[in-house]
């Protein structure tokens, strides 16, 4: 049985100056936590879906996957800066501090903030919206734990959502 571990996010959040709009996951995977990068299970379908949106290959390493994210002013970060978790089980989640998304939103042009899922949203609502008074659009999660969402319905529906500056 898997335990319970105090985790905190190792990687920082990707963003410029030129940023325009923020995507926030809940907590990254263990795979994610491994490569110390964004959505770095290979079956999750995050890089798929932002590389057919935006007319481009799928970036495969680190910095492709930085340069897609800001050369399209796409800022990636994470609602949970440290807390307890089970493997990558968002619904283990607990003793949560969450990110300072504040402190990005001062440094950037972003207008818009999505969440990648409805636990990242449940978490924005709960520990930032109170702070900074920015609303956040849920779109589907692109985990490979959101099986009743196939790639084609994620690219469907993320392109309808989100709004490229």
């Amino acid at each position: 049985m898997v335990e319970y571990e105090y985790i905190c996010h190792t990687f920082k959040p990707v963003y410029d100056a030129w940023s325009k709009i923020l995507i926030l996951g809940s907590f990254p995977s263990v795979k994610s936590r491994e490569q110390g990068f964004y959505y770095g299970h290979p079956q999750n379908r995050f890089w798929k879906v932002l590389a057919n949106l935006l007319c481009c290959q799928i970036p495969i390493t680190t910095e492709e996957k930085k340069r897609l994210l800001l050369e399209h002013h796409i800022a990636v970060w994470d609602v949970i800066q440290s807390c307890d978790i089970k493997g990558s089980s968002d619904s283990s989640i607990r003793n949560v501090v969450p990110a300072d998304v504040g402190a990005v939103m001062e440094k950037t042009k972003i207008c818009r903030i999505y969440a990648n899922g409805k636990k990242a949203e449940s978490l924005y609502k709960k520990y930032i919206f109170p702070k900074i008074k920015v609303g956040i659009t849920v779109l589907p999660s692109t985990s490979p734990a959101n099986a009743t969402c196939s790639l084609e319905k994620l690219i469907e529906i993320w392109g309808r959502e989100l709004l490229f500056f």
